[in-house]
């Protein structure tokens, strides 16, 4: 078993865990989008909608985007993709994570406090939600086993079109309410840098 194999919403009792909705990011600001990368993401969705596969998604909206808040924030984080992130096979939390956001900007290995998990998915956000949770499970196992215990694990499930974020306490983890579109690029990377910075 692996991150993948999680299903929503049995993930909740394999895992043992609490699921709950609730408004988590709409008072939280946009950040200011330079022209250059609006004309960017533009292309990338054209792009990636007309291939319409995760693979294309990922590589023409979701990176370009991740590697465009890097940037604006003077490289201030981590950001990892495509990584082997293997916490607990026992429990099946082990697997590809699409990209791991960390409070530390150092990329030469992953460390603690993971932040944010976003898993990719090609056109169905829920079909994500299993496999995000049981990934945020591992980062806030990976953080308690490396000494950095964070008040939060955050988790996006992503089209690379409709973004959805969720957030692990404990064991309860609450999905916003809402969804986030990638026509307002300024508002997802303003809710992704105040997720990192509030760990």
């Amino acid at each position: 078993m692996a991150f993948r194999d999680f299903t929503f919403p049995e993930v909740q009792q394999a895992l043992g865990i609490s699921v709950s909705e609730a408004d988590l990011c709409s008072r939280i600001p946009p950040t200011e989008v330079r022209v250059e990368f609006m004309e960017v993401i533009r292309d990338g969705v054209v792009l990636a909608l007309a291939v319409n596969t995760e693979k294309a998604r990922s590589e023409f909206i979701i990176a370009p985007l991740l590697l465009e808040l890097r940037r604006s924030k003077g490289g201030g984080f981590g950001l990892f993709s495509g990584i082997e992130f293997d916490v607990d096979a026992s429990r099946g939390l082990n697997g590809y994570c699409d990209f791991i956001l960390t409070k530390l900007p150092r990329q030469i290995i992953l460390t603690a406090p993971i932040v944010t998990i976003v898993e990719a998915k090609n056109d169905n956000l829920r079909s994500g939600l299993g496999q995000c949770i049981a990934a945020m499970v591992a980062a806030q196992e990976f953080n308690r086993k490396e000494g950095t215990v964070s008040d939060a694990i955050f988790g996006v499930v992503t089209t690379g079109s409709a973004w959805k974020f969720l957030q692990l306490r404990g064991s309860e983890v609450t999905v916003d309410i809402d969804e986030y579109y990638i026509d307002d690029p300024g508002r997802i990377m303003g809710i992704l840098a105040y997720l990192i910075h509030s760990v």
